[in-house]
């Protein structure tokens, strides 16, 4: 899309555009058939020149200015501010935040523009909103997720209540096109970032009460790199515009005390290192911030830098914003119709890290959470808007049994309500009945040739025909926690840390067969399914991702042999190679820090791979791709066994730096020397019974 900070010579006194469609003029509307004057002459920081006026225009009471900043990094205003560089911002308490969703869960979304405005205006993620890409196509969803605007509009419907975005990316008027009547004055500045401080300014002085402002300056700028003079200029020119929006309001406040304002600057997204926008879920992506005129007590982190590592998730979130502004509005929904991602942070109870993971027994839905700040109330857990629990104070967890009719995905709505704090959470689970229990299929013994329970250290076959264990001795990542079974069958799992390596880089596991299916000539199709469970972020499926089982050099699928990778999104894939040409199954979707069911069927006759995965919040998701007689010929790799959490070399990770070393946990890793149906593998899935417990 077009940003930068170039000026219109000429605006048109009065020109009205079509209501949140403005044509790129430059120009303000009004639903109410306003026109507007420019303030004043441009000046370089944007804005007008024109002074304050000294009585007010509009109602008194609770009023709200967000501002969006794209492309102004949390570091960057944080190191702005040390060195007094954006001194019209230096009252406004600054915390690091984090946006994008939870990665491998139904709310992850990118880390990109259309995504991000989507959730600041409607305090939800992707799975709500609607909003994944930043195409011109795109459309929030208002009737699952409708805007600030239009809440706040229906809880204030005293007459003379205006709302008003002002934006100079031309992509977000589009994304609220679907909502019509809840915006007063929707302005293009067609990529004129002085054009958005004037308009804002007028606004603010007309007696707006809601207003949002959108700057694209820093980004534009950005791609001269994060260090660049044109950067530091952009953000020293945006920040002189926001400082004469924060000066209207100082103005109007002095003009009437009882006029109560609440600010807050954001930014959509995180920048990578080159100053772009990658939309991926690592950290650089994800790191937002969020600065206000109030000192808000669920706003955690003030003053500090941001967490390079999972501990960004317990900071506020840019789901945050809609609910804190509606709040100090007085237009936050009750409990019951709660939808919000997020929480007001003026909440004295802080209610973060909200997840949902199936049951292992697959008829229920585990619930956890953290609790933070004043926790001397109950927490009330609310099913699709309905009270199905109140737990005593400090509770930060509740398994809520599930009935339905057949088995099946069903999804739920889930509200938490602690003190004055409230979230809300949608989860899916794949449903098994429990009237009809599902076993394992007999016929899972059939050419079973390598089986691991994984119930102890180290590792046995039980059929005595391979071997398992690190690659190298002084590299053992290998410890055993609980897997993902329920009694009687509940035991032990195999964890797979690859963060234990030797000085040589060596981590991981390694599988070796006495007789490899791969390469037996007398094999003419195979298995290869287990158990697995990533962390909670599935924080290894980024950047070039990370390897679950391989037996080649996994730096590029083209190599010869086999592996199954784990990628962003908390993406599985399957693939096959010669060193000159490759096969591939991808798309395959993994729920985080959840059990799943993996396999690869691979027919060397019928030249086909067939991937599966079976994941508790989805159906199972099963692909066929064809393979050719090279690649059956390759399949064996390097020859040098199958790797757990690495590849074929046991340094996959020592060459692949950007992608995180971590954790992987697998269960019940079985070999079968034919090709299992799908009927067999969903009876492993759904029975949750270890292959240990066959005749």
């Amino acid at each position: 899309m077009t940003r930068g900070t170039n000026t219109r010579g000429v605006w048109a006194a009065g020109n009205i555009c079509a209501l949140l469609l403005l044509a790129a003029c430059g120009g303000g509307g009004s639903g109410g058939g306003i026109g507007f004057t420019p303030v004043g002459s441009p000046s370089p920081g944007g804005g007008g020149s024109n002074p304050a006026p000294t009585t007010n225009q509009g109602k008194s009471g609770p009023k709200a200015l967000v501002v969006e900043i794209d492309g102004l990094t949390h570091a960057a205003l944080r190191d702005a501010m040390a060195q007094n560089k954006v001194p019209a911002l230096q009252s406004l308490r600054l915390s690091p935040a984090w946006t994008g969703g939870a990665n491998g869960t139904p709310s992850e979304q990118r880390t990109t523009d259309g995504p991000g405005w989507a959730t600041l205006l409607t305090g939800t993620w992707a799975q709500r909103h609607g909003v994944r890409w930043d195409t011109a196509d795109q459309r929030i969803d208002v009737k699952l997720a409708p805007s600030v605007f239009a809440l706040a509009r229906q809880n204030n419907k005293a007459a003379g209540y205006k709302t008003a975005s002002v934006t100079s990316g031309a992509l977000y008027p589009l994304l609220l096109a679907n909502e019509t009547g809840t915006v007063d004055s929707a302005v293009d500045c067609a990529g004129a970032d002085v054009c958005v401080t004037d308009r804002t300014a007028q606004l603010i002085d007309t007696g707006y009460d809601l207003l949002v402002a959108q700057y694209g300056a820093p980004a534009a700028a950005a791609g001269n790199g994060l260090k660049s003079d044109a950067y530091q200029r952009a953000i020293a020119d945006t920040a002189a515009g926001v400082g004469q929006l924060l000066a209207r309001i100082a103005q109007r406040t002095a003009n009437d005390p009882k006029e109560d304002w609440l600010v807050i600057l954001t930014t959509g997204h995180g920048l990578d290192a080159f100053g772009s926008a990658s939309g991926l879920q690592d950290n650089d992506g994800k790191t937002i911030f969020i600065a206000s005129n109030r000192t808000l007590a669920a706003q955690p982190g003030v003053g500090t830098a941001a967490p390079t590592d999972a501990a960004l998730l317990s900071l506020a979130a840019a789901t945050d914003i809609a609910p804190t502004v509606l709040r100090h509005l007085g237009a936050l929904p009750a409990a019951a119709d709660y939808r919000f991602n997020g929480q007001a942070l003026q909440a004295s109870t802080s209610l973060r890290g909200l997840s949902a993971k199936t049951g292992a027994d697959k008829r229920s839905i585990v619930l956890s959470w953290t609790l933070a700040g004043t926790t001397t109330a109950p927490v009330q857990v609310l099913r699709d808007g309905k009270l199905v629990t109140t737990l005593p104070a400090g509770t930060t967890t509740y398994t809520d049994p599930i009935v339905a009719d057949s088995d099946g995905v069903y999804g739920y709505q889930y509200t938490l309500v602690s003190g004055e704090a409230s979230v809300a959470l949608f989860a899916q689970i794949a449903y098994v009945k429990p009237e009809a229990p599902v076993t394992l299929a007999p016929t899972l013994a059939n050419g079973l040739v390598n089986y691991y329970p994984l119930d102890a250290l180290p590792a046995v076959d039980a059929k005595n025909a391979s071997t398992l264990g690190p690659w190298a001795a002084d590299a053992n990542g290998g410890s055993l926690v609980d897997d993902g079974f329920v009694a009687p069958n509940k035991a032990k799992a195999l964890r797979v840390d690859s963060t234990v390596k030797n000085a040589g880089g060596t981590a991981g596991y390694r599988l070796v067969q006495n007789n490899d299916v791969t390469t037996n000539p007398a094999v003419t199709a195979f298995t290869i399914g287990f158990w697995m469970r990533t962390d909670n972020t599935c924080s290894q499926g980024v950047s070039n991702g990370g390897t679950v089982i391989g037996n080649k050099n996994y730096t590029t699928g083209g190599n010869a042999g086999l592996a199954i990778g784990l990628f962003g999104s908390c993406e599985i894939r399957f693939n096959v190679g010669t060193g000159s040409a490759r096969a591939d199954s991808n798309g395959y979707s993994l729920s985080a820090g959840q059990w799943a069911y993996v396999a690869v069927v691979i027919d060397k006759t019928a030249l086909t791979m067939r991937g599966y995965v079976l994941d508790p919040a989805r159906t199972m998701q099963t692909n066929s791709t064809a393979i050719t007689t090279a690649l059956v010929d390759k399949l064996g790799g390097l020859g040098n066994g199958l790797g757990l959490n690495e590849d074929g070399t046991g340094l996959y990770y020592q060459r692949e730096t950007s992608s995180p070393r971590g954790a992987m946990d697998f269960n019940d890793f079985a070999i079968w020397n034919r090709a299992l149906t799908s009927d067999e593998l969903n009876s492993i899935f759904k029975s949750g019974q270890p292959l240990s417990t066959l005749p």
